[in-house]
């Protein structure tokens, strides 16, 4: 590794934090099921596995709160592996003086989101730190759940002339929990999209014989998650700007901030990857469902044009550029 010490750019989702997995986790443990960094490991007898943190701040932001996320969060990992969520853990990590009405909040929003999702709260801890060691509640899950008969997602499947979707507007978390922490307000502020992606998954079970690749763009946004993808094959991964949908509320933050959109954190969105006579019928079906209404075609695969696979942009003037992973923490503590 190259840090010496853990820093807050090793939670980033980027270059930094795929170091630390693969230098200190990876080189330990990658023998077996978390052999390639899957969002969920598979198991014997068609299950699906997976386990997750939350410590975003603030707890509560526009478009829900740490307990929702938590819950879309554990579901859509086991959905964008190609799973159908059955069961969580739900570990509770409250801090000395948080309001019950906050924790209130907090836990009859995991209600509903699970109840949506149709998924148990099966079992659960509860730990009480001393005041100042924690932000009021930090969550970890873990979710179980079955493979969807048909999937066979590896990034190996990926071809030239295959097609590059998106179930929505990107980066609507990650400019909404960015705009609540630090007190901006503009006339149409971002609201997180922190929904469940299995009904999308679901939807286009019968096609999941021409789908390659399918991930929820969360830490480090799609840079993150493409440019892993194309650092593994020899394809260069080509997005068409125009094509990126993405909220006017957004926009704006970003414009304001310099932000780069593909580098901001989604919570309900799926990337997918298909063969290229596949796209519009998957496209339709996702847009038939209301949390796929804003689903786009935005890029192909190409044969590589250097040594590895990268990502490239084709700008609004016509022109590509590189789109570099982020290096270490756009936005730290986003989920």
């Amino acid at each position: 590794m190259s840090s010496k010490s853990i820093e807050m750019a090793h939670g980033g989702g980027g270059g930094l934090a795929r170091e630390l997995v693969e230098d200190q986790i990876l080189a330990r443990f990658g023998d077996g099921p978390l052999m390639g960094l899957p969002d969920s490991a598979s198991l014997p007898g068609g299950l699906l596995f997976t386990s997750d943190s939350f410590v975003v701040q603030p707890f509560e932001f526009p478009g829900g709160n740490i307990g929702d996320l938590a819950v879309h969060g554990t579901v859509n990992d086991l959905a964008v592996a190609g799973g159908k969520p059955r069961w969580l853990s739900l570990a509770l990590i409250l801090e000395e003086g948080l309001p019950l009405d906050a924790l209130a909040r907090v836990l009859d929003s995991v209600k509903i989101a699970a109840d949506n999702c149709g998924v148990s709260i099966a079992t659960g801890d509860t730990k009480v730190v001393a005041r100042g060691q924690a932000d009021g509640i930090y969550i970890n899950t873990a979710g179980i759940g079955t493979a969807i008969e048909g999937f066979e997602l590896d990034p190996a499947r990926v071809k030239e002339g295959d097609s590059v979707l998106v179930s929505g507007p990107l980066g609507d978390h990650g400019a909404a929990v960015l705009t609540a922490r630090e007190g901006i307000d503009i006339a149409g502020n971002a609201v997180s999209d922190s929904a469940p992606v299995h009904r999308l998954v679901e939807a286009i079970a019968p096609l999941a014989e021409s789908i390659r690749f399918m991930r929820d763009p969360t830490r480090g946004g799609l840079a993150a998650v493409l440019n892993e993808l194309a650092d593994g094959i020899d394809l260069d991964i080509v997005l068409e700007e125009t094509d990126i949908p993405v909220s006017e509320a957004t926009h704006a933050v970003a414009e304001m901030l310099g932000l780069d959109i593909l580098q901001v954190a989604s919570e309900g969105r799926v990337l997918a990857i298909c063969a290229a006579d596949a796209a519009d019928e998957l496209l339709q079906l996702w847009r038939a469902l209301p949390e796929g209404c804003g689903a786009a075609i935005i890029g192909t695969a190409r044969k590589a044009r250097g040594d590895l696979g990268r990502l490239v942009l084709t700008t609004l003037t016509g022109g590509e550029r590189l789109v570099d992973s982020p290096r270490g923490e756009l936005l730290p503590r986003i989920c």
